[in-house]
């Protein structure tokens, strides 16, 4: 059945156009669309519009018959009617999004022609998790404000000795919290904009880091203390984290394995702060981290359900990072010997003792949840115990 459009008294300038665009966006290609309208000018005015718009029009009497070119356009998502955008549903999330819808947002039409965007990471395989928008949503509602989460006014400066332990750390955690920022950001401008909940899920990632950092900071001043030693082994082992090139390979090195891993130290150091303060910021700071690390093993996860070589690929990647930092000397002793002296509480002899079986326990709990983490991803036993224990001993 020919659609038909009254004009009335409407020409292209004052409306008729955008009534023109809208009744023609309906009308399959081929078809037509019968137009009519009493504006003197409109009938030289819709030849112009026609061929402008890729239409062809023909008269009938005082009618323009329209034959619609069609827009060229593409739905950018696997579903077809509205509602089906929902990236739970199958289909929703295409494989592999073509080049030229850009910056669109997914399940929007899109017109043909466009230009290619330089996205490199556009395979869903590579980088989607299923995870992800329940994550990002998790993130979003847990986001807190440095200024006022953390209890500044309570901070009471620890003895001397345990405070410049504590400095130590902070200073070290800054660095290695860069290096956990870098690797997301690096990411962001690299993946399809299709997969729209892992581009949230990262940038929100990297705005936990940047709080992190902060936080830290802040902490390291609050006794003037000049901040502590940056190592050559620990620059190198990060070094190797942000020179890997492949973002599976590179997201599971951070949060599989180096991020899994600081979860750890940063409830160690929850558990043994020397105030009030430093407690807050670890406790929040592993929230964040949780999520980081639960990220990484459902994107492994689902890499390996589709592809069974990933494993080998991923130990390859582990021995070679551990081949890499074989010379390295691992954790400095200033970091070292400033855990041990947070947990004691003290340089004394007891406490010292204290804090060196403590930190005896952490080094266990870290291998440990490494070896979990692995198993969880599809490592055997005996593959993931081996695997773990190659780790950098710089902790990231």
């Amino acid at each position: 059945m020919t659609a038909t459009l009254g004009l009335g008294d409407l020409d292209l300038a004052t409306g008729a156009a955008t009534l023109l665009r809208r009744a023609l966006r309906d009308v399959p290609r081929g078809e037509t669309l019968v137009v009519r309208g009493t504006a003197p000018e409109l009938a030289i005015h819709l030849d112009a519009f026609a061929r402008a718009e890729g239409h062809r029009v023909a008269w009938s009497n005082d009618d323009a018959v329209i034959e619609s070119g069609g827009y060229q356009t593409a739905r950018s998502s696997g579903a077809e009617r509205a509602g089906e955008h929902d990236p739970t549903r199958p289909g929703a999330v295409l494989e592999r999004p073509p080049a030229d819808w850009g910056l669109a947002a997914r399940g929007a039409l899109i017109e043909a022609g466009g230009p290619a965007f330089d996205f490199t990471l556009d395979d869903k395989d590579r980088v989607w998790a299923d995870e992800a928008a329940a994550l990002y949503r998790n993130a979003a509602a847990a986001q807190w404000d440095p200024l006022t989460a953390i209890p500044w006014a309570d901070f009471v400066e620890p003895p001397k000795e345990v405070e410049r332990a504590v400095v130590q750390v902070m200073t070290y955690l800054i660095e290695n919290e860069t290096a956990a920022l870098v690797v997301p950001a690096r990411l962001l401008g690299r993946i399809h904009p299709h997969f729209r909940e892992i581009v949230q899920l990262l940038a929100i990632q990297a705005a936990d880091e940047a709080r992190h950092i902060e936080v830290f900071g802040r902490r390291a001043a609050l006794s003037g203390e000049p901040l502590g030693l940056s190592t050559v082994s620990g620059r190198r082992s990060l070094k190797t984290l942000l020179d890997e090139p492949d973002p599976t390979l590179a997201g599971f090195l951070l949060s599989v394995l180096g991020e899994g891993t600081f979860l750890h130290l940063l409830r160690f150091l929850e558990e043994h702060a020397p105030d009030p303060v430093t407690r807050a910021i670890m406790r929040l700071a592993a929230q964040d981290e949780a999520r980081h690390v639960a990220f990484g093993v459902a994107h492994v996860r689902r890499h390996h359900d589709r592809d069974p070589t990933l494993l080998a690929w991923l130990a390859r990647a582990i021995e070679h990072r551990h081949d890499a930092l074989r010379d390295a000397t691992g954790l400095h002793v200033e970091v070292f010997d400033a855990l041990v002296i947070i947990a004691g509480g003290g340089v004394e002899l007891e406490a010292v003792r204290h804090g060196a079986a403590a930190v005896a326990v952490l080094l266990s709990e870290m291998q440990d949840g490494r070896t979990k983490r692995l198993l969880k991803i599809g490592f055997s036993q005996e593959e993931a115990t081996r695997l773990a224990a190659l780790h950098t001993k710089n902790f990231m």
